[in-house]
């Protein structure tokens, strides 16, 4: 039995290497550079826009959403719960330890372009919604490669693939990466990290779609505060060491002695920044249109303007702390990866107390990420087979898994997982690049 698992898992690998290999890379990369060309780079030359509409409203009062939709900031919040958490964490720690830290660099040129890719898939979502018969808003790939591109045997493969893979690395790997944090930090059983978690998330989750709102606009910004405090204390010790972490960055970045040695090691770290980036802002993976399509808004180029800020928000500011944070530390190079080598960084300038921290935001990072995942699983099972039946089915079946994932090792289900997600960013990415037309429509 064990060989045949053995040899399931290498052929998940292969699959993966050619799902994620560098044709898929520089897809997603230039779909970004072609949407941002398109728009005369939208992100520069309406900065103005972007910030009064998305962090700027934020000083403005707003009034409360229409009953069947989200506010436009509640919409965001529950979009970034599904990016923010590994990888920010061990994504960054993973792209400097196998790319160098000139990586980093090539992470900050993905997210830039990666900017126009979310602009694009939020827009259409906004533009292709329905609404319900229970008066709610859905929306997100599947719907505008069914009215856009008539292709609803496509738009089934992307709601198919996205339901499962919402089982795994939306659920399974968020509470694995939850319970083992506390385990080996505070010792606590993961299967009572598990039962706890998933009694939490039944309780948001049944509430439905304005629950998960409601907690994800008070979560979001406790976790990424909490993980910014923790990420600027750090870089406030080590403030002389800044300026020297940038040049590093650069040097790094340009220098084709880097990162092996060589052509190769050039390319080596910016194949890592840029899959990094695209793992961390998950820019064209087509999940955050599917929560920003039940914004209360009339305009979906506002909207996707908060798909912008999304992505400078999760790239630009919070991976870039990280990447502060270990590079000021000088353990980048010390062979170290993953959480360990973040962990190490924080605790080599807050003790020991900086492991906690970090473990209680990798909690809050896994809980949040779920509950967005588990609206994406709901939202595409309505789209497969609509039933108030068929979906209440998925949301127990969501939360007897969170129980299963806290005490399971999950090396396959991440392989899985991986595949399940590079055929929803195929799918999505041909459909927004089809698409563009209506893009520019939009922007227009």
């Amino acid at each position: 039995m064990g060989r045949y698992s053995e040899m399931f898992q290498g052929f998940v690998e292969r699959i993966n290497a050619v799902i994620w290999g560098p044709f898929v890379i520089l897809l997603i990369v230039g779909a970004g550079v072609y949407f941002t060309v398109i728009t005369k780079f939208f992100p520069i030359t309406r900065i103005g826009d972007i910030w009064r509409n998305t962090a700027g409203s934020l000083f403005r009062r707003s009034g409360k959403a229409e009953k069947g939709a989200l506010t436009p900031f509640q919409a965001m919040t529950t979009a970034l719960a599904g990016t923010l958490g590994t990888g920010n964490i061990v994504g960054v720690s993973t792209a400097i330890a196998g790319g160098g830290p000139g990586a980093i660099f090539w992470m900050w040129v993905s997210a830039f372009f990666g900017m126009m890719v979310k602009y694009a898939e939020v827009a259409l979502a906004v533009k292709y919604r329905s609404l319900s018969k229970d008066g709610e808003y859905s929306g997100g790939p599947m719907y505008y490669i069914e009215k856009g591109l008539k292709a609803k045997w496509a738009a089934v493969i992307f709601a198919g693939s996205c339901v499962l893979a919402s089982f795994g690395i939306g659920n399974m790997a968020q509470s694995n990466s939850a319970a083992e944090a506390l385990s080996s930090t505070f010792g606590i059983n993961t299967f009572v990290t598990g039962a706890v978690m998933a009694a939490l998330a039944a309780f948001v989750i049944i509430g439905g779609m304005k629950r998960i709102g409601r907690v994800s606009e008070k979560l979001v910004p406790l976790m990424a505060l909490s993980y910014m405090i923790c990420g600027v204390a750090v870089l406030v010790i080590n403030i002389g060491k800044i300026p020297e972490a940038f040049s590093t960055i650069f040097r790094h970045a340009f220098d084709i002695r880097a990162a092996g040695g060589g052509v190769a090691g050039y390319l080596i770290a910016m194949r890592f920044g840029v899959a990094r980036g695209i793992f961390a802002n998950e820019a064209g993976l087509g999940s955050a249109p599917i929560a920003h399509a039940s914004a209360d808004t009339e305009s979906p180029s506002k909207q996707g303007m908060w798909g912008i800020f999304e992505v400078f928000f999760d790239t630009i500011v919070m991976c870039s702390v990280t990447a502060l944070v270990i590079i000021t530390s000088g353990l980048w190079n010390s062979g170290a990866d993953g959480a360990s080598l973040t962990m190490s960084a924080f605790t080599m300038s807050l003790g020991d107390s900086a492991s906690k921290l970090i473990a209680l935001s990798t909690a809050l990072f896994a809980f949040a990420t779920m509950l967005s995942w588990s609206y994406y699983g709901v939202k595409s099972m309505e789209y497969i087979a609509d039933g108030r039946r068929t979906v209440n089915i998925y949301k127990s079946v969501f939360i007897a898994v969170i129980i299963a994932g806290a005490v399971t090792n999950l090396q396959l289900i991440w392989g899985i997982s991986d595949i399940l997600n590079g055929v929803m960013m195929l799918v999505n990415l041909i459909a927004i690049l089809l698409l563009s037309r209506e893009v520019m429509t939009i922007n227009s």
